[in-house]
């Protein structure tokens, strides 16, 4: 089977394109004359249930149900059917499954390939859909830079187009600006007050003014990699790398905030988001590719009336734009909308990113709590307004206490080679395990170094329940 392309990045082959089909889930995809298509059922015994325009393809549609279904419980890991399109087509790949209390196996995910016979253009990428209707909807060109107002409680969401794309963001306080008063972000202030590098989503997600005034805070972010330290590229930095006269940040933003009245600076203090900067072990600061791909974003929500600015960096003399200076998006959407607080993980570099969630139980402690923090993709109380951390750990320790453990990954084992798998993985004699008896584990690498702990519930002769604190573990 051919690898599969790192989600959201660019393939060297412009043809060929892949999808994913999330166990239970369901992917469309749409195909032109002569495209290729590949469906490959990667674990095993997953039903791919086809719908749309299946003559097109040359698939038969089943006569007790409205679709075509390929492969079955007998199927091979890597099993796959090869598809090509006489003419234009959409098509609906569903991976359905059931309850493993009805006997059932449970969905499992399935992979799409695509070869294009007619690729298409590089600059031809497209932005997820906007999360809402948006107030403004622009596109800020390579090498650019633009100001726009936006109101109290309104969201500001920030798109890298194609993917390792600089954008420094700067806002204003609106009332002080009318008073003569120049109040931007102060990114000393906000990481004094924040405690962090950078504001992410949850409890320290703000930034300040200089007056300790909030201007705006995080609240979704899918990269997780920015900078606070670094001014906005400005013309002296270009100089003292021999380019005089290189386009920057710093006189793009004076020119954009010209209109404002704003006093115009040699070097802008400005927020650089997907710029990815770190200190070496010689606390030097050291930057690099960025991090984002095409369509990632980071959301904020305006605390106050805001002057805002935002630009596409013009950097192409080191990794900071990935060499190449490509184009930024900013939509904003009015504080009617609900956005949920969410930071994006992947469990390895070839999986979609996954927001955070909320568990069943956020409803009953939020109502006792707001300090929540970001646990394994999920939200999870860090505390509650009663008795104090304090108090809480000599509970657990000597009378009683109740946790949220949603975010423990739960995989059923099923098969002829369930207690053959587990006694492989984990530390403990499997075979030795009755039915309904659950034991605590360790699971290694190949030289004993600890991954995780976890229980393994016996449930039946070739059926367990592994029970870990890393989605990892299933990798």
């Amino acid at each position: 089977m051919a690898a599969v392309l790192v989600d959201g990045l660019l393939t060297v082959d412009p043809a060929r394109e892949t999808y994913r089909v999330p166990g239970g889930g369901v992917t469309e995809i749409r195909l032109a004359g002569d495209d290729r298509l590949r469906i490959v059922d990667r674990h095993g015994g997953q039903v791919a249930e086809v719908r749309g325009g299946l003559e097109a393809v040359g698939l038969t549609k089943d006569p007790r149900a409205d679709s075509a279904r390929l492969f079955g419980p007998e199927s091979t890991p890597g099993t796959e059917v090869e598809l090509t399109a006489d003419r234009d087509t959409r098509l609906l790949v569903g991976a359905p499954g059931g309850r493993v209390i009805d006997g059932e196996l449970p969905p499992s995910e399935l992979l799409i390939e695509i070869r294009r016979a007619a690729p298409r253009p590089r600059d031809e990428v497209e932005l997820p859909a906007p999360l809402a209707e948006p107030r403004l909807d622009f596109r800020i060109d390579a090498a650019t830079a633009r100001s726009y107002e936006v109101k109290a409680g309104e969201f500001i969401q920030i798109l890298d187009v194609k993917g390792k794309q600089c954008s420094d963001f700067l806002a204003f306080h609106s009332d002080k600006l009318a008073a003569g008063i120049e109040r931007g972000l102060d990114a000393t202030v906000t990481r004094t007050l924040m405690g962090n590098a950078y504001p992410q989503p949850g409890l320290h997600g703000k930034f300040y003014d200089l007056d300790m005034v909030p201007l705006v805070e995080v609240v979704r972010d899918t990269v997780g990699r920015h900078d606070t330290f670094a001014l906005a590229c400005q013309a002296k930095y270009y100089e003292d790398l021999g380019y005089p006269g290189h386009i920057n940040c710093t006189d793009n933003f004076n020119g954009a905030l010209s209109r404002f009245e704003i006093a115009p600076r040699k070097g802008w203090e400005a927020l650089n988001f997907f710029y990815n900067t770190a200190f070496d072990c010689d606390m030097q600061l050291v930057s690099d590719e960025p991090w984002s791909r095409p369509g990632d974003y980071v959301m904020l929500r305006a605390l106050n009336d805001l002057v805002c600015a935002s630009s596409a960096c013009p950097d192409d003399i080191d990794p900071s734009n990935a060499w190449e200076v490509t184009d930024v998006h900013v939509r904003v959407y009015s504080p009617q909308n609900r956005f949920s607080v969410a930071i994006a993980r992947r469990v390895t570099a070839d999986a979609p990113a996954v927001l955070t969630k909320e568990t069943a139980f956020h409803a009953r402690t939020s109502a006792l709590t707001k300090s929540f923090v970001e646990y394994r993709g999920y939200w999870l109380p860090h505390c509650f307004n009663n008795e104090g951390a304090i108090a809480e750990y000599w509970a657990c320790r000597e009378k009683l206490a109740v946790m949220d453990l949603s975010p423990l990954r739960k995989w059923e084992v099923l098969g002829p080679d369930a207690e053959t798998l587990m006694q492989r993985i984990v530390t403990r004699d499997i075979r030795k395990l009755a039915v309904g008896q659950v034991v605590y584990t360790a699971l290694c690498n190949e030289t004993g170094g600890m991954i995780d702990d976890a229980t393994v519930f016996r449930l039946g002769q070739d059926n367990f329940r592994f029970v870990g604190g890393d989605e990892y573990d299933g990798v």
